[in-house]
């Protein structure tokens, strides 16, 4: 029994678990102001009621407040503010007669729905377009005169006013700020990034969670990387010509994506040497020096967003020299004795040699990244501005009208879930006004703010906000029940709000349990309601979380096992033209191609995490529809296998040079590719895929070659050990190729027999 104690004691502490970040502290000070001054100038006034229109009006635009750049920004907050105040100018309209108000509650919802085809911030806006709606129709909605209407719909636009001009009112005077910001946060990112990358030196008792933190990071840098790129678009690629701090930025965003392939190829590199006897001479100083880089990461970031002229890394150098250090004296150890010297052992001693190669190498990246920070704030030209970065491509425009056309059948998962949502809120409003319940609104709400496409979103999204409005309702009860004071009232309301929206981003279930007094003490400033409509909202809530799952489940469901083949095939393809890329350069012995290189790496991330997403959606279904799950757990990390492995190919064209070549690698490469393409075909087709080629042969070839370069290497050293030979040469060249190919058939072998299983 204790036991069961304990375990339901973690699941509800898991429900309020926060996200990897801090505080949004400023965005909670914003929203602080954005509500206390028309609660003040309510109080003032004595039209605490009036003001509360306004209150939630500049609640709700502050809420689109997505981030982003100035732009980007004023553009959601702007639709918002007018959909708000056009939301409750309709809802007074249709409230008069319910038959007319329920075709247009479905109207309004199904459009707010298909919102999300056209990206998150549609979809944010149409949110609080249509809380602004449903709250509206069954709480101001009074069947007042034409003035009154038009009265309230102005303090609605001047609360959605109000909110801008606190978010923008510094566009002007810091236009570049938000991309300063994003490129700062993709810093910090990189830096916990790198945190992890260090503790793969230790060796983990917990390889599993370790590899699933590891991959969590990866995809957090590899979105955040992105947005800092989309930020950095949207102010440039409007101008004629990019200004230097433009330039700076760009280089920074740049080489983060370099850091991010340079540890991604570090952590394949060191799981390749950590089994052997020679790493640990090296696992100290390995350690350290990564330690050390993501502190100076996080100077980095630090640095950026204070603007600072002067930026120092710490102890890097020094843990670098001893790292150096170390390695001489372990090479010097090893080839004295070459007479007992194997091959394996050998090529252990050349991976040590290459992880601390690359660890200098992005020692002396991250001292060239310092030296441009420090120019951000003092204006001065750097060598590096010179350096040749081809600017992100502004994304391709579309027509809105073919996207919504495209999507307007049952075969788009959107569609249903618009259907699916306009049909759950209108219920929750015919039954909520035919049984006349005093708050029945938060029951639709609740469908609003909870029902997503699929059932595993819908099903965390409702725990949470049940668990969170329970708790937050019981606070609220207490405030109400303990507080009289109208000004002790406001100050709690504004305390609460800014600890809400501070968390908003770390954790669903706070917010909900900080918000959910703010709620109930404006109502019952707008009103009396007393303790009992905290009571009212747990239990409309509670029911609006059952109707919820029930829709989810029963209205034409839309499970994840049906999309997931399509998400795997585009991953795989995605991965598949990556290390066709990257290996065209080993066959053609020419100098990679870094911007397609690094654009195709970037897809394959984006994909590998979109497929990630939807893995985790899967097992959040109903069992009985999930199926096995244990292929795809295979798939998924095989996947992510494969594009570590390309990424450290990738990484190592920069010592490449050609001059040798392994016989066999090109029919190596034609063979994996077309697994690739069969993996993928089967995939689409959902038929069990062709039986693998005889891959072996290929790297049995490779591995006869590499020995031998080794046994030639050996003997040289024999002779004369500092002698840079072609043979040295091609050995640091062919040795990583040579293992990063073992891994990549051994990976696509586990692949091929986790998608015949799936497909069974």
């Amino acid at each position: 029994m204790p036991s069961t104690y304990l375990g339901c004691l973690s699941w509800l502490l898991q429900q309020f678990q926060l996200k990897p970040g801090k505080p949004a502290f400023v965005y909670g000070l914003r929203a602080i102001l954005a509500l206390g001054v028309p609660i003040a100038v309510g109080i003032i006034t004595g039209h605490g009621a009036a003001s509360a229109i306004a209150v939630m009006a500049a609640m709700f635009v502050n809420m689109v407040d997505v981030g982003g750049a100035y732009r980007q920004k004023a553009t959601a907050m702007i639709a918002a503010t007018i959909g708000v105040t056009v939301a409750f100018l309709l809802a007074n309209l249709v409230s008069s007669n319910l038959w007319l108000a329920l075709p247009t509650t479905f109207i309004v919802i199904f459009l707010a729905g298909l919102a999300g085809l056209f990206g998150s911030v549609a979809a944010s806006v149409s949110l609080v377009i249509s809380i602004m709606y449903v709250v509206a129709l069954a709480k101001f909605a009074s069947f007042p005169d034409l003035s009154a209407v038009l009265w309230q719909c102005l303090l609605s636009l001047a609360g959605g006013i109000w909110a801008m001009v606190l978010s923008l009112g510094l566009w002007a005077i810091r236009p570049y700020t938000p991309v300063m910001e994003s490129v700062a946060k993709c810093y910090l990112s990189l830096s916990k990034f790198v945190e992890l990358a260090s503790q793969r030196v230790l060796n983990p008792e917990d390889m599993q969670n370790w590899t699933k933190q590891f991959l969590q990071a990866q995809d957090t840098v590899t979105q955040d990387l992105s947005d800092a790129r989309n930020n950095w678009a949207s102010v440039w690629t409007r101008q004629k010509t990019v200004n230097l701090r433009g330039n700076q930025l760009l280089i920074l965003i740049e080489d983060a994506n370099q850091i991010i392939n340079s540890v991604v190829a570090e952590v394949e590199l060191l799981a390749i040497a950590s089994p052997s006897p020679l790493f640990s001479g090296l696992q100290p100083e390995i350690w350290q020096v990564m330690a050390e880089l993501a502190i100076a990461m996080q100077t980095l970031s630090t640095a950026i967003v204070k603007g600072r002229s002067s930026v120092h890394l710490g102890d890097l150098d020094r843990k670098i020299e001893a790292l150096e250090h170390q390695w001489l004296i372990l090479r010097s150890q090893v080839v004295n004795r070459t007479n007992d010297l194997h091959t394996d052992e050998y090529a252990d001693l050349v991976n040590l040699r290459k992880i601390a190669t690359s660890l200098t190498k992005l020692t002396q990246q991250l001292h060239s990244d310092a030296e441009i920070v420090a120019n951000l704030s003092t204006g001065k030209r750097h060598s590096h501005i010179c350096r040749e970065i081809s600017p992100p491509q502004p994304s391709e425009g579309f027509s809105w009208i073919n996207t919504l056309r495209d999507n307007l059948n049952f075969d788009s998962v959107l569609f249903r879930h618009a259907l699916r949502l306009a049909l759950i809120t209108t219920i929750a409003e015919l039954v909520a006004s035919i049984l006349q319940f005093p708050t029945g609104y938060w029951v639709t709400l609740t469908a609003i703010v909870a029902l997503k496409p699929n059932f595993g979103g819908t099903t965390q999204t409702t725990v949470q906000r049940v668990l969170g409005t329970f708790i937050g309702g019981i606070i609220g009860i207490a405030l109400v029940v303990l507080i009289k004071n109208p000004l002790a009232i406001a100050i709690w309301i504004l305390l609460l709000m800014f600890t809400a929206m501070s968390v908003r981003s770390l954790s669903y279930s706070l917010f909900t349990m900080m918000q959910t007094p703010v709620i109930i003490l404006l109502l019952n400033v707008i009103s009396t309601g007393g303790w009992q409509i905290g009571v009212l909202r747990i239990v409309d809530t509670l029911a609006g979380g059952i109707l919820v799952l029930l829709g989810s489940y029963l209205l034409f469901p839309s499970w994840e096992r049906q999309q997931l083949p399509s998400q795997l095939e585009k991953t795989i393809r995605a991965n598949l033209v990556y290390f066709q890329q990257v290996i065209a350069n080993y066959l053609n012995s020419r100098q990679a191609a870094d911007n397609s290189i690094n654009t195709l790496r970037h897809q394959a991330a984006l994909e590998n995490a979109n497929a990630e997403a939807a893995a985790q959606r899967l097992f959040g279904e109903p069992r009985h529809v999930q199926g096995e799950v244990e292929p795809v757990m295979t798939l998924m990390i095989y996947i992510r296998a494969f594009f570590s492995s390309v990424t450290t190919l990738g990484e190592h064209l920069r010592e490449f040079s050609g001059d040798y070549q392994f016989t066999e690698l090109r029919r190596l490469a034609d063979a994996i590719i077309q697994v690739l393409e069969n993996l993928a075909q089967a995939l689409q087709q959902q038929q069990p895929p062709q039986p693998l080629p005889e891959l072996d042969i290929y790297l049995e070839a490779i591995h006869n070659e590499i020995e031998q370069l080794h046994t030639v290497r050996i003997s040289e050293i024999a002779t004369n050990p500092h002698a840079v030979t072609p043979t040295l040469q091609a050995v640091r060249e062919q040795t990583t190729l040579s293992t990063e190919l073992e891994r990549i058939v051994n990976e696509i072998k586990i692949m091929h027999c986790a998608i015949a299983l799936l497909q069974k």
